[in-house]
């Protein structure tokens, strides 16, 4: 169960208003469209929901998941590690950018908030977002799975915000789109739960191939 307060912080912290600066990334959805990958709303389904099933759940979430247990016991040694394992699955030098740079910024945020430990992230090369999102959700005292629920969703609105403006779809068309693929997101998330850690590591070729070409776009509304 997750009390009213805790509930409240999680919708703060997935709020597409945190001041993180999300909305300039597409992750290379933008090249993905530049090049006719995706031009349409099922493409888009497609896209995203593989990029969900093969990096977010095999990579992201068992990590976050990891790095929530590290700071609730306040170790060091292990926040560390997982930071670091998640920068190494980032395929793209603006993949790691972005994780970085959303990261470090979360930590300035969390850092204004009065999160002591958010201070020393600010600077660190291994900041990721996860990294400082699982600092707030242990503080906050928001409880793992719904802490895990959040991250994916706070992920697939803005690639559904991205592909509304890109595609481009309607309105309506990015709700309904927002719609189908949120209801996949507790399966996704149970199946995060249960990964070991030899089971760890996924890759989305795709997503890869695009954000790499994406350094190369001469024109362009992202940064990644």
């Amino acid at each position: 169960m997750i009390n009213d307060v805790a509930l409240l912080r999680l919708l703060q912290l997935v709020s597409a208003g945190l001041p993180i600066g999300m909305y300039s990334y597409s992750q290379g959805f933008e090249r993905a469209v530049d090049d006719g990958w995706v031009s349409n709303a099922d493409q888009a389904r497609e896209w995203l929901h593989g990029i969900m099933a093969t990096a977010l759940t095999q990579t992201d979430i068992p990590i976050l998941l990891r790095l929530m247990d590290a700071w609730s016991h306040n170790d060091t040694e292990q926040i560390l590690f997982w930071s670091r394992t998640l920068t190494a699955y980032r395929e793209t030098s603006e993949l790691r950018a972005e994780d970085r740079q959303t990261g470090q910024a979360l930590a300035r945020l969390l850092d204004a908030l009065d999160f002591p430990e958010a201070k020393a992230w600010q600077k660190q090369p291994e900041a990721s977002l996860a990294t400082l999102f699982s600092l707030a959700a242990v503080r906050w005292g928001i409880p793992k799975h719904q802490a895990a629920l959040g991250y994916l969703w706070s992920w697939l609105d803005n690639q559904v915000l991205c592909a509304v403006k890109l595609v481009p779809l309607g309105q309506v068309a990015g709700q309904r789109l927002l719609t189908e693929l949120s209801a996949l997101i507790p399966a996704h998330i149970n199946n995060a739960f249960r990964l070991t850690d030899d089971e760890l590591g996924g890759s989305a070729f795709g997503l890869a191939l695009a954000s790499s070409r994406h350094e190369m776009q001469y024109s362009r509304l992202f940064r990644s």
